[in-house]
Order: C-alpha cells, then sequence, then structure tokens
C-alpha cells in the first residue's frame, strides 16, 4: 500500500479486486450482477443528465489521468446537444509513468468499466463510445470484449 500523504485509496473503483494478487479473478457478469452490478446504471436512467453532472460534481469525483480533474466540472464544459453525433472517447492507454490502474481495472472489473461508461455516455447525451486500448494490453483487450458481449447478450446494451 502505498505511503505518500498525497495517497488516498479509492475502494469504490477497487471493491472487488482483492488486494492479494493470487486471489484475482476477472468478475465476470453473473457475478458483477449478484453484487450489486448495472444497478447503478438502471437508477441513472431514470434521471435528468444534468441531475447525474450535479451529482458526480458534488460527489467531487475525480479523473483517473494524471490531472485528477473533476469529472463533474468537465462534463459541465459541454455544449448542449445540437442533433449532431456526440461521442465518449475511452482513453486505457496507461500514458502517466509507473500506472497500471486502467488494465487493473478492466482485467479484473470490466463491467464496472462498462457500466461508468454507460453511465458517463447518458449523462453526457452521448450515442456512440469509443474505448481506445493501449496496443501492448491483449489480454485486458479479449477481457474487455468478452464482457462487451456478455453485457449485449444479457440485454444491458442494445
Amino acid at each position: 500500500m502505498p505511503t505518500s500523504p498525497d495517497f488516498k485509496p479509492t475502494p469504490v473503483l477497487t471493491k472487488r479486486i482483492p488486494e492479494d494478487r493470487a486471489q484475482r479473478k476477472t468478475v465476470w457478469f453473473d457475478q458483477y450482477v449478484a453484487t450489486g452490478g448495472y444497478k447503478t446504471l438502471e437508477k441513472v436512467l431514470s434521471m435528468q443528465p444534468g441531475e447525474i453532472t450535479d451529482q458526480v460534481k458534488a460527489a467531487i469525483l475525480r479523473g483517473r489521468g494524471g490531472a485528477g480533474f473533476p469529472a463533474g466540472l468537465k462534463w459541465s464544459f459541454l455544449s448542449p446537444p445540437d442533433g449532431g453525433p456526440r461521442y465518449l472517447a475511452i482513453n486505457c492507454d496507461e500514458a502517466e509513468p509507473g500506472t497500471f490502474k486502467d488494465r487493473l481495472l478492466v482485467d479484473f472489473d470490466p463491467h464496472a468499466v462498462l457500466e461508468g461508461i454507460a453511465i458517463a455516455a447518458y449523462a453526457c447525451q452521448m450515442q456512440t463510445a469509443y474505448f481506445f486500448i493501449r496496443g501492448e494490453y491483449h489480454h485486458q483487450a479479449k477481457v474487455f470484449q468478452k464482457a462487451l458481449e456478455e453485457a449485449y447478450a444479457n440485454g444491458v446494451f442494445g
């Protein structure tokens, strides 16, 4: 566990990922749903997009990149939809030196990543999401693809 005074654990992101590496296994659809997965998506779909942005702002949820910029504030900078296409881009490149958070989340909790993408897309009124994954992350790309297929097969998307 890091000892820096600036370190703040983020259990909301890693609650299904054991600290002990030997115990880590990918959380697939059935297990994700059994532990409350996709309930937040179900809830936010009954809300107005602006309400979600306000809640994310109030929670001071920060981006996971190097700057840690507040996500809700960033979302509030978006111009209102004008009828044209809107796209959400998700970056799983981990270009920040020494970081492996994206790979960890995709590898062990891919449905949490998918649920977060769906919530962000809905809140920002974006119809299409593009997920970029680092070329060296072959295994994680397969895990993410399988999780996406599970979500579609179980009616989460589509």
